[in-house]
């Protein structure tokens, strides 16, 4: 059977049942929970100052009625970074790869805070689709273009996520390809792609983490602006 680049992020079966499931449950079941020892090890440590520092960019400019989503953004950002981490381990399906996935996140998630605005705020939420002073003529056109934009917000952070994690994850597979076949012939210049692959999987393992913080950073944004 021929297989395709592509088919590494088919979603993988057993006995036609669809895995996604164990590899969205998996990685909250890796983060770190708090014992009842005195002091905790490094690696509790650690992890709290990151989610400590992640909190407060985060969630810095936002009013004190958005901070009541830290928890909610705090556990989505950690479980999209440790899914993305875990896609690049040999042998692995990566479920942030799937649009749909990204999309059942995202879409939820903007919904939630666009009618967090209308609930709170209906005036100036509504306002935001017509800036102030615009002329008659342009009215409609902007109020068109505003809810488009606004519409399309989901849209773009699943794809952004799914473009990119799926990009890397094919130049990894080109590049290990082209090692494989040109090692028997040309072993100094496997060597030299050896060396780049290791630089881009050192990058891929950035960008799992960047992209899932910007994930997180554009939905409290869009909660910025309706609380």
């Amino acid at each position: 059977m021929t297989l395709s680049l592509f088919d590494q992020f088919a979603t993988p079966q057993l006995l036609g049942v669809p895995l996604i499931l164990l590899a969205t449950i998996l990685p909250p079941m890796l983060i770190f929970t708090h014992s009842n020892r005195l002091l905790s090890n490094r690696t509790s440590n650690l992890q709290l100052l990151l989610i400590k520092t992640m909190t407060k960019q985060l969630m810095a400019p936002i009013t004190y009625k958005g901070q009541k989503w830290t928890m909610t953004l705090i556990s989505l950002l950690l479980f999209l970074i440790l899914m993305n981490l875990l896609g690049l381990l040999p042998y692995t399906f990566t479920p942030t790869t799937q649009l749909s996935m990204n999309l059942g996140l995202a879409i939820p998630m903007w919904l939630a805070t666009v009618l967090t605005g209308l609930r709170n705020q209906p005036t100036n939420s509504i306002g935001h689709l017509l800036p102030e002073g615009t002329p008659a003529l342009l009215i409609p056109i902007l109020i068109i273009i505003e809810t488009i934009s606004l519409l399309i917000r989901p849209l773009a952070l699943g794809v952004r996520l799914t473009a990119n994690l799926t990009a890397g994850h094919l130049l990894i597979q080109l590049i290990s390809t082209a090692i494989i076949t040109i090692m028997p012939i040309l072993p100094t210049t496997a060597l030299v792609t050896f060396i780049i692959l290791l630089l881009l999987t050192i990058l891929e393992l950035a960008v799992a983490m960047i992209q899932a913080y910007v994930f997180i950073l554009l939905l409290s944004l869009y909660l910025q602006e309706n609380v």
